[in-house]
């Protein structure tokens, strides 16, 4: 089949599904099978790394819990099991664009989950639009997303905006430098791509309004691999601060370097990755103080029960930031199809305008979007623990200036 990969998963009593055709959204169960849910997913290329830790495990979790159970509930109390249409995208927006497509037109899904990465939910929007479909952004990151939610009624925005992290982040600084523990400048990188591009657009004009000074600021392309010079140019200023609103490559290989630089600014903020077990593991001891966006409430014992059957089933943990949203957003979708049925449009209103128990607690939208998140954390004693709201039950207080760097063993 080329680049697409299909498989289908079985309900928890091994009976297999037999396909027969499509069926309309509202379709009742005695005419149907299965409930068709697809999604095109980075499983290779740059966004995979992303992907595999972030989203794709708390699909395949969501999916195994569900059938386990007996499948979807609909309203009439009967269970459907779940058949799962899945497509790589290699990491291409083109790709991305086209494999779903292919899951509203020629696969007919039921439903259709969200890709990985703000730009590649920003390039899918129209189509999920176009035909129907629900499209639950939850790894992406956009202040534009009170715009996008009105141009696609469809659309939900999941991960909040750039305001809302750079805000969070220049809080905690400010803070700091009050105290004398900072000084008022920053090193500031960014990754030319929607999320970076909305991350350091807050970014700068909330240090300013804080007082801070901007001393280094560049951006870099995706695909970049040599940070060295953009280390050394940053190590060269008086910034207490290294700012880089990065994707994961960048950001595991921005901490390598900056290692073996010795570059030891006070405050080493760094993007997307930082959040992820693996992070932790490739570092160690010298992971203690960085911060990055999002968090985890680890006196949660919901999140924590989360966090243990994720482990148990995929063999790997969650990412502190981004995955108990997914699975919290998968558990909202399947709550509307318990209340409202198959239909797309009556689900997406559900999803609008109903409150909904989820792991991480009670969530309601507001204008199609998540607000209630967790903006700045920390790794602290092995866990990446959030900071801010500082005011929310369950923040860490942060701990600064990061300790200099372990020799490595």
């Amino acid at each position: 089949m080329g680049m697409y990969s299909r498989r289908t998963i079985m309900c928890a009593l091994g009976v297999a599904v037999a396909m027969t055709g499509a069926w309309a959204p509202g379709a009742a169960a005695e005419e149907r099978s299965s409930v068709k849910i697809g999604y095109a997913i980075s499983k290779s290329g740059a966004n995979a790394g992303g992907a595999g830790i972030t989203t794709i495990p708390n699909y395949q979790l969501w999916v195994k819990e569900v059938n386990e159970a007996g499948g979807l509930e609909l309203p009439d109390g009967s269970r459907l099991p779940i058949e799962v249409v899945e497509y790589d995208d290699r990491s291409s927006s083109e790709e991305v664009v086209r494999a779903i497509e292919r899951l509203a037109t020629q696969d007919e899904v039921d439903f259709i989950l969200a890709p990985w990465g703000t730009g590649f939910n920003l390039a899918a929007a129209p189509i999920f639009d176009r035909f129907g479909y629900p499209q639950l952004a939850i790894s992406s990151v956009t202040d534009r997303a009170p715009e996008f939610a009105k141009r696609w009624p469809r659309s939900f925005w999941l991960h909040g905006g750039g305001s809302d992290y750079a805000q969070a982040l220049v809080d905690i600084l400010a803070k700091a430098a009050d105290q004398g523990t900072i000084n008022k400048q920053v090193a500031m990188i960014s990754v030319a791509e929607g999320f970076g591009i909305d991350l350091v657009n807050a970014a700068r004009p909330a240090f300013e309004a804080a007082g801070f000074e901007i001393v280094y600021d560049r951006t870099y392309p995706p695909g970049t691999t040599d940070f060295t010079p953009m280390i050394n140019e940053a190590a060269a200023t008086d910034a207490d601060s290294f700012i880089a609103f990065s994707y994961p490559p960048d950001t595991f290989a921005l901490t390598q370097q900056a290692r073996v630089a010795n570059y030891n600014p006070k405050v080493l903020y760094l993007g997307v990755g930082t959040q992820f077990p693996s992070y932790a593991a490739a570092n160690g001891e010298n992971a203690e103080g960085i911060m990055g966006l999002g968090g985890t409430d680890v006196s949660n014992p919901k999140v924590m029960e989360y966090r243990k059957r994720h482990e148990e089933v995929i063999g790997a943990g969650p990412d502190y930031w981004g995955s108990v949203v997914t699975y919290s957003v998968l558990q909202m979708l399947q709550e509307a199809i318990k209340r409202v049925g198959l239909d797309r449009g009556a689900v997406t209103e559900e999803l609008s305008t109903g409150t909904f128990e989820t792991v991480v607690g009670e969530i309601k939208l507001q204008d199609n979007q998540l607000r209630d998140m967790w903006w700045a954390g920390q790794w602290q004693d092995g866990h990446f623990v959030a900071l801010a709201p500082a005011d929310r039950p369950g923040a860490s207080e942060p701990r600064l200036p990061k300790q200099p760097w372990k020799p490595a063993n």
